[in-house]
This record gives structure tokens, C-alpha cells and sequence, in this order.
């Protein structure tokens, strides 16, 4: 099958591994959902400290579940961009670990603070929720599965980033303090979620084409506009001067583009950002500290019973 072929059938759930499809989809596509599998996996480190830092029982239970879910949604991704033939789920595990792997801007910049938490839960999973329930109609079928079980989870995360933003939003005036400045430091980072614009993005066209992406980002920023500032405004989060929104007549809203740092971003975008490496270091030991188990899994007796000598080390 050839690339014309490919756009012209293009629709969702279209292509799957009996397919015998050209290398130009198959590399788009592994690129498009290892991007994303790293980016599951890097948010669940950010966010796993909460499992102990988290101000009640329930609240860590819920941090914990949620990791649990992120991991297992890194996964499943993993799974399906190896289907395509390209890489091998522990390639590409080896690549985000080595900082050659790509993951979303958001997960590169550090999280310490409890009030700091709804900027994950609420506003970047919902921006990634608006993505991902059009990536239930992308034309790797093994991909739009993958979203079906990823998407009903991701609701259960917003409603619970939600839940944290409206305890924090009702508080005491010191609490709706702390969480409207962590809302001022990340509006800009959540703005630049869904990317560069269409007419900037490398890979759009290429993507939209052949059915692996349905909707472009300028209409994907749109829509999370459209249903998040009224959101934010409805918890007294005041929207920040910078970077501007204007509002035209028809109720869409514009981004002043040149009020984003689009260094820093394209500085992320290569792995080049400092509080992005510490990410990237801390998954690359959690990685080496577990590799003695995949080593005894490859090879019978080289476990921690054998006689290498070698203790066993945890990954956290």
C-alpha cells in the first residue's frame, strides 16, 4: 500500500497490523504514539509524590490509583506503537530514559506544592482529555482502542484534579492565594499544551492526511478554551494579563502567540530544559534500579538468589 492509497482510505479504525503499510505512516504514527506513551509515564512521575505528600487517607489513595493508572496507560500506548513495526516497547522505554525520547511540555517543569496540583488534574488533563477523545477515531485501530479504556479513566482523574481545585477555591483566603499564583505560573505552560500553532507545526499536515489526527491544534486549543475559562472563573481564578485572550464577536478566543515563550518551549521540545533533565534523570534511575528483574526474567538464574552478589535495589 502506498501513501496515496493510505490518505485515500484514510478514516477511523482503518488500518491495523495485518496492514501491510508504507514506512512513511508506520514511523509518523509510532512517533505520534510514543510521544504520548512517554508523556503517560512522565506525568505519573510528577505527580507520584503526592502519594505521600497528599493531606488525607483518601487523597492519597486517589494519587495512587491514579499513578497506577497512568503507568498502566504508558503501557498499553507502548503496545500499540510497537504493532507498527518500528521500534520495540524497550526501545523505546531505553530512549525516554536516555533523554532521546519526547515527552509534553507541562511534565518537564517541576510540581512540590499540594495547591500546585489541580494544574496536572484539572486543566492539563482536561486539555489532554480534549485530544485524546479525538484519537478514539484515528485511523491506527490499535491506537483508537488503547483510547477507549485511557479516556474512561482520564475522566475519573479531571473529576478528582476538580474536586482538589473546589476544596482549595472554598478555603481560607491563604489557601485561594497559593492556588490562584500556582494558576498564574502554569496558565502559560497549559496554553502551550496542544503546541505550536497549525501553520507552525512540523507534522500537522502529514498527520491529518493519513488519518492519525482529526483535529488540528488550533481547533483543539479552541475547544478547551471555550469550556476552561468559564471553568476557572467559576472557582475565582482570575485569567492572568499575560499571556492576552481576546474574545471576537463570534465567541471564539485568539491567543496573542507572542506573548508565550516559545524559546522555552522549543527549548523543551528538544530536552534541553534543566528542571526537564532532573525528570528525565529520575526516570532513568527508577529504570536502572529495576534492571536486575528484567535481567532474571531474560535470563534463568541470574535473579537475586544467584550468585552475583549483587543486592537487589527498589525503583523509588
Amino acid at each position: 500500500m502506498d501513501i496515496g492509497t493510505v490518505t485515500e482510505r484514510a478514516s477511523p479504525r482503518q488500518f491495523g497490523p495485518k496492514d501491510d503499510l508504507p514506512e512513511e505512516y508506520r514511523k509518523a504514527a509510532t512517533r505520534m504514539i510514543q510521544f504520548h506513551a512517554n508523556s503517560e509515564i512522565m506525568g505519573a512521575y510528577l505527580e507520584r509524590p503526592f502519594i505521600r505528600q497528599a493531606p488525607s487517607l483518601d487523597r492519597k489513595l486517589a494519587f495512587s490509583a491514579k499513578v497506577q493508572d497512568e503507568i498502566g496507560h504508558g503501557q498499553l500506548l507502548y503496545r500499540a506503537a510497537e504493532n507498527l513495526g518500528v521500534k520495540t516497547r524497550g526501545q523505546m522505554l531505553d530512549e525516554l530514559a536516555n533523554g532521546e525520547g519526547k515527552f509534553l511540555n507541562c511534565f518537564h517543569y517541576p510540581m512540590t506544592e499540594w495547591w500546585e496540583t489541580p494544574m496536572i488534574g484539572f486543566f492539563v488533563d482536561g486539555a489532554a482529555m480534549r485530544r485524546q477523545a479525538t484519537l478514539k477515531k484515528t485511523s491506527w485501530e490499535p491506537y483508537a482502542h488503547a483510547m477507549d479504556k485511557i479516556c474512561f479513566e482520564e475522566g475519573f482523574h479531571i473529576k478528582h484534579g476538580e474536586s482538589i481545585l473546589r476544596e482549595l477555591a472554598t478555603g481560607s483566603r491563604k489557601e485561594q492565594e497559593l492556588v490562584q499564583d500556582a494558576f498564574e505560573e502554569w496558565w502559560p505552560r497549559i496554553l502551550q499544551f496542544f503546541g505550536p500553532t497549525d501553520d507552525q507545526s512540523t507534522h500537522h499536515d502529514f498527520a491529518s492526511a493519513v488519518g492519525l489526527k482529526t483535529m488540528g491544534n488550533d481547533e483543539l486549543r479552541q475547544a478547551f478554551l471555550n469550556a476552561y475559562l468559564p471553568k476557572a472563573r467559576k472557582y475565582g481564578l482570575e485569567i492572568p494579563e499575560y499571556p492576552r485572550i481576546n474574545e471576537g464577536e463570534d465567541g471564539r478566543y485568539e491567543v496573542v502567540e507572542d506573548d508565550l515563550d516559545w524559546d522555552e518551549f522549543w527549548q523543551i521540545a528538544k530536552n534541553d530544559y534543566g528542571p526537564g533533565r532532573q525528570q528525565i534523570d529520575s526516570r532513568k534511575a527508577a529504570r536502572e534500579a529495576v534492571a536486575w528483574v528484567r535481567e532474571s526474567m531474560e535470563t534463568p538464574g541470574s535473579g537475586p538468589g544467584s550468585d552475583t552478589g549483587d543486592t537487589p535495589q527498589a525503583a523509588d
